[in-house]
């Protein structure tokens, strides 16, 4: 069987048995009249207990009309760093993420920092830091290591003989603790719409400044989103509510696997885009949406099987599945629609993040930041087991047995139960340990029968960790952390960002088994060495 809806460039497929469940809820959708209310901000839809917070998130339903008025203040801010040869963007979240694809889309070269890798920073702190300009984007204005990083950057372009107001533009809402901060540096601050939920900002000016700044048309971005809202606001053949009653009803019905894989779509990035919307909007009341990034749509884990549903990034879906083409700006208006949908269906508040607020709370305690200025390091305790430049960091009797690394993995893979899966989070440096990515086909080799995700530290913190704490249960979480070769120091904090790297990897652990979760944690004494002794432990 096969469900197929168009809007314009934009093409929608659902395939096989995934069909009649999404057929049968699209009706239930349609009678509700959720497309119109959705449309109209109707902060109802998911129910009495979320209305109060869904009644401020809505702007980002109308984003794509409504942000066409940035774009002469997008454009002026532009016009500040024409001729640089960089631009930097310390931003975390959904939009951060957004602005990343939609430049690598456009060739733009945006590097982006959502971490707190010391390796990371350095390297951006001495790669051309006279010709860089840096957008610094927290919508609460106070993200630990945003905050850090604004500190980092103003130090080190006077430095180098820069005025900071000169190279720094701040995005945040208004009131916030850095917009004031911001204003009396000198910094350039544009004020995003608080209105806007961040995790759906991908349209704001979160995530439309820093590809601006980039060279990227924002406005012909914008115009792409904007040509499938009259489409959004159908009863009937509505490809973003299609969307959404697909996953949701196949969340509903036991498949809470989403694998996702991109099949041409030729948009980089964009799949994991799609992964931290959907992980942070559905996961949390024990239930949701568990979204699984693959490097490729033959790559291992694609296995077919009663506890998944595919979807395929500009490409033909699998044999239960999805499959979505189209322009950027209109995948974004329609993943944020069906995303919302999506919830409905399950029946969660696609705003709420309690997960990602109790690990924030647990990093800002490890960190003291409020406190009296004496902040200790972060401790880890004496390791499970040591094998070469790897410590094993866990419960003892999950490792009974266990005489070295291939042992310990083992162990972990053991402990994945059955329609469970395994999560890697690497708290590292994105470039330099780029080796650590390798690991998720490695071990989805070796588990066979669950599917395994691997995410960055910093964007598991801020996204995808809401499904992993709060969603489906079964998930075993395979942390790994660093000694970075050099550290940086915060100024005007007691601390650097090894240290606060840690905190959030320690104050994450904290979060996971508060909530029972089964998590290990692997530290690499060097980190080339320990990843190779890792993807040496994992071979056939």
């Amino acid at each position: 069987m096969t469900l197929r809806v168009t809007a314009g460039r934009l093409s929608v497929t659902v395939q096989g048995d995934a069909v009649a469940h999404t057929e049968e809820t699209l009706e239930r959708l349609t009678y509700d009249g959720v497309p119109a209310a959705l449309l109209a901000k109707n902060a109802s839809l998911w129910g009495p207990d979320a209305a109060g917070r869904a009644a401020g998130r809505l702007g980002w339903v109308d984003a794509p009309e409504t942000s066409r008025r940035l774009l002469p203040e997008l454009s002026e801010a532009a016009g500040r760093f024409a001729g640089l040869d960089r631009v930097l963007l310390a931003g975390t979240g959904g939009a951060a993420r957004a602005a990343e694809v939609v430049a690598r889309a456009h060739g733009a070269d945006l590097t982006v920092l959502d971490g707190a890798d010391p390796q990371e920073v350095r390297r951006a702190l001495d790669d051309r830091l006279d010709r860089t300009g840096l957008v610094v984007s927290s919508k609460s204005g106070r993200a630990v290591e945003i905050g850090a990083l604004r500190r980092i950057f103003e130090q080190a372009f006077r430095a180098a003989g820069v005025d900071p107001a000169e190279r720094i533009v701040v995005v945040t809402d208004p009131g916030s603790p850095l917009e004031a901060a911001a204003k009396e540096a000198g910094h350039r601050v544009i004020l995003s719409d608080p209105e806007v939920n961040g995790r759906f900002g991908s349209l704001s000016a979160a995530g439309l400044l820093p590809a601006a700044l980039c060279g990227v048309d924002v406005g012909r971005l914008l115009e792409e989103a904007a040509a499938v809202l009259p489409a959004l606001r159908l009863p009937y053949d509505n490809a973003g509510l299609t969307v959404g009653a697909a996953l949701g009803a196949a969340a509903s019905r036991g498949r809470d696997k989403l694998i996702i894989a991109d099949g041409g779509s030729g948009v980089p990035g964009l799949d994991g885009w799609v992964e931290q919307l959907v992980a942070a909007a559905t996961g949390k009341d024990g239930k949701g949406i568990v979204p699984v990034v693959l490097e490729d749509p033959a790559a291992p884990g694609a296995d077919a099987a009663d506890d998944r549903l595919s979807l395929i990034l500009g490409g033909r879906p699998g044999d239960t599945g999805l499959a979505v083409t189209g322009p950027l700006g209109a995948q974004i208006a329609l993943w944020q629609f069906a995303v919302a949908v999506a919830a409905r269906v399950i029946g969660v508040d696609p705003f709420d993040e309690p997960a990602l607020r109790e690990t924030r709370a647990a990093v800002a305690a490890l960190l003291r930041v409020s406190g009296d200025g004496t902040t200790p390091l972060p401790t880890a305790g004496e390791p499970v087991l040591v094998d070469g430049e790897v410590e094993v960091h866990g419960p003892a009797e999950l490792f009974h047995g266990a005489g070295d690394l291939r042992g310990a993995l083992d162990a972990v893979i053991r402990a994945v139960p059955e329609r469970g899966h395994l999560a890697v989070a690497a708290h590292l440096d994105r470039v330099a340990d780029a080796a650590a990515g390798r690991l998720r086909p490695l071990l989805a080799r070796r588990l066979r029968t669950a599917p395994v995700t691997f995410g960055w530290g910093g964007r598991v913190l801020h996204s995808t960790g809401q499904a992993l704490k709060d969603g489906p249960p079964g998930a075993v979480i395979l942390q790994l952390t660093g000694t970075a070769d050099e550290d940086v120091p915060v100024p005007g904090r007691p601390y650097g960002l090894s240290a606060l790297q840690l905190a959030q990897a320690f104050g994450d652990l904290r979060a996971l088994r508060s909530r029972g979760r089964t998590a290990v944690r692997l530290h690499l004494r060097d980190r080339a060495a320990g990843l190779a002794r890792l993807e040496s432990a994992l071979a056939d």
